[in-house]
């Protein structure tokens, strides 16, 4: 079986973009954002996020022009799946460029979306850099927002013969709403935690997810959230 694409796979089931492509994860009207130079490093992973749910990938490449290091993984994180790009995720570093939790995190990822493009011989290989580089963020931050969506994510996915947990993808995602409600800004919007909570919820079988549906709905989200509700990924 192929090692999982982690969120690749909730955006390639999603339909074509609806709504309205200025709204932020909150539902209200998004600033303009300037190339990646004139934003200030603290809001960076914010604005790559805002650009990422509006599916705005044309002002997601302008900010990430000439990103380096961490903020290189991340836009790569956040480009791939909106373009497919396979120079995105060609020559990946086997260790994060710089040794935080985050970097791994991201890199875990990549490795992710390596794995499910490659042929089938490659992906233990490439599977298995993913999930070690997940246990070293978590070994040095557990609680970092990016370590939660894409554990939760690797564990959600997976097949249980493989280590997946829908249990513990939940409480990753209900961990992430929790730090993000509290600290927005982080780069994972708190919408972005509550959809992870309702599809945890919505592949569990849950009763409840049927409202946390309605009213996710009903926060106006940007395009790309919209199309992850009404399209969501198959079990």
């Amino acid at each position: 079986m192929r090692f999982p694409c982690l969120l690749m796979l909730a955006l390639l089931a999603a339909a074509p973009s609806s709504g309205d492509a200025s709204a932020s994860p909150s539902g209200t009207v998004a600033p303009s954002l300037a190339p990646s130079e004139t934003i200030p490093p603290e809001r960076f992973a914010a604005a790559t996020q805002q650009l990422y749910a509006r599916r705005d990938v044309a002002a997601l490449q302008r900010l990430c022009g000439g990103a380096t290091g961490e903020a290189d993984l991340l836009c790569r994180y956040r480009l791939f799946p909106l373009t497919q790009d396979e120079s995105l995720i060609a020559n990946l570093p086997v260790a994060a460029p710089t040794p935080t939790a985050r970097g791994n995190a991201l890199l875990s990822g990549l490795w992710g979306y390596r794995a499910a493009r490659a042929p089938l011989l490659r992906v233990p290989a490439y599977g298995g850099r993913s999930l070690d580089l997940l246990r070293r963020a978590r070994a040095l931050d557990a609680r970092d927002p990016f370590v939660l969506l894409v554990d939760g994510q690797s564990l959600l996915f997976r097949p249980a013969i493989a280590g997946g947990d829908r249990r513990a993808a939940l409480a990753r995602f209900r961990a992430l709403q929790g730090i993000v409600g509290a600290a927005p800004g982080e780069g994972v919007a708190p919408m972005e935690a509550d959809l992870w909570v309702w599809f945890a919820l919505f592949r569990a079988g849950d009763r409840t997810a049927a409202d946390l549906h309605a009213r996710l709905l009903a926060r106006n989200p940007p395009p790309l959230y919209r199309d992850f509700l009404l399209h969501p990924p198959r079990a």
